[in-house]
């Protein structure tokens, strides 16, 4: 058998993803290059639902170039399903999020679904969150207040660029990424983070986890449930 590349891992969880969606209703879509693959088969089923909710323009974007209509979060009360990928993801469905800059859009579409299915490669299953750099949305004018909270914590922490300036998210905010934190209890941490002036959404998803995870492997895939 050959070996399957990242690419294929993902396409496989995309896939997988479908039997997840519930037929007439409006499905939460999350944001990045495995979400994407999710989209793409979407697009085969897009008769048999009403639409979707996105948590972001480049998701929005897409699902509309496939035919998918895209409510506003404010006018859908509740949402089945929403579909995300992830950073990193523990055992107990504990995630890091927010690589692609999206993570208070997607905190809060994945706050009105009843249940969150993770899509990732094997990759990105973790012992501990941490390794990868935690995205931290923040208001401009908060940012260094915020590294320095983050270095008394042990962490380094550095703004986030694009083609040489400030990366602006969707919201209008900037995004502070972190590296050297072991994330051994993150309620707590999340908790913690989100109250420092400043700071809009930490990429840690604890209060809004994942319940399910279909994780791409080498022998296919792996369904994790929490």
């Amino acid at each position: 058998m050959a070996t399957l590349s990242q690419d294929d891992l993902k396409t496989l969880v995309g896939k997988a993803a479908l039997k997840y969606v519930v037929p007439g209703e409006i499905v939460g879509v999350g944001t990045g290059s495995t979400v994407n693959k999710f989209i793409d088969a979407l697009a085969g089923m897009k008769d048999q639902i009403k639409g979707a909710v996105s948590s972001s323009y480049a998701s929005t974007d897409r699902l509309k170039a496939l035919g998918i209509a895209v409510f506003d979060s404010n006018d859908v009360e509740e949402l089945a399903v929403y579909i995300d990928g992830a950073d990193e993801i523990d055992g107990r469905g504990y995630m890091i999020k927010g690589g692609g800059a999206a993570l208070t859009r997607e905190k809060i579409v994945a706050a009105q679904s009843r249940q969150f299915v993770c899509i990732a490669d094997e990759s990105k299953l973790v012992q501990t969150l941490g390794n990868y750099p935690l995205p931290v949305e923040v208001i401009p004018m908060a940012t260094q207040q915020v590294i320095k909270q983050f270095r008394a914590m042990g962490g380094s922490a550095r703004l986030r660029l694009s083609s040489g300036n400030p990366l602006v998210t969707d919201n209008g905010q900037h995004i502070v990424d972190v590296t050297g934190l072991e994330i051994t209890d993150p309620l707590a941490f999340e908790s913690e983070v989100s109250q420092w002036p400043g700071v809009v959404t930490v990429g840690v998803f604890a209060f809004q986890k994942a319940q399910v995870c279909l994780l791409g492997t080498a022998q296919g895939i792996k369904t994790l449930t929490f």
